[in-house]
């Protein structure tokens, strides 16, 4: 057990992060999807690497552990909506960084035109104005279910698109 006031990290940084391909690739990344640091692209990309570990395991293993895990792991992502259906283990290891970032509630809220951008998308959650369903959700890092993706609405705060300006009445 570790110390309770630090908890563990959920992300790896990157073996050598002054690579200029990969700093253009990580700039790229964080504005289009509007995240507030390279620690969020880092966790997401981190969460990508257990997953696709885990498949590799799977193709590593035995016939019958491979036979009851698979249809586990797959199930969990089809609920996650990271794959669709009809896929393979390879499928799994061609997932990309792109593919977790566009789970996150923020993306979600954007996609879905409820955001003008996603940095008005990461407010509106952060200021407690998007709910799933009764739950307010103020953590624009949430991975949106499937199932969940439909309940998706924006309650108060400020509209999508500013009022249209109505024509003077003549007098």
């Amino acid at each position: 057990m570790g110390d309770p006031k630090r908890p563990r990290k959920k992300f790896t940084k990157p073996k050598n992060p002054w690579q200029s391909d990969q700093l253009v690739q990580e700039l790229y990344l964080v504005g289009n999807y509007g995240l507030r640091n390279k620690r969020e692209l880092w966790k997401a990309q981190t969460q990508l690497s257990a997953i696709r570990k885990q498949a590799r395991r799977l193709l590593a293993a035995s016939e019958e552990v491979r036979l009851r895990e698979e249809k586990k792991l797959l199930d969990s992502l089809k609920r996650k909506g990271l794959v669709g259906e009809g896929v393979t283990l390879d499928d799994i290891l061609s997932l990309s960084v792109e593919d977790m970032l566009g789970r996150r509630l923020q993306s979600v809220v954007f996609r879905k035109g409820l955001a003008v951008s996603p940095l008005q998308a990461r407010q509106r959650i952060v200021h407690g104005h998007v709910k799933i369903g009764e739950r307010v959700i103020d953590r624009p890092g949430y991975l949106v279910t499937k199932t969940d993706e439909g309940q998706v609405q924006v309650v108060g705060g400020m509209p999508t698109e500013p009022p249209k300006e109505e024509a003077p009445i003549a007098k």
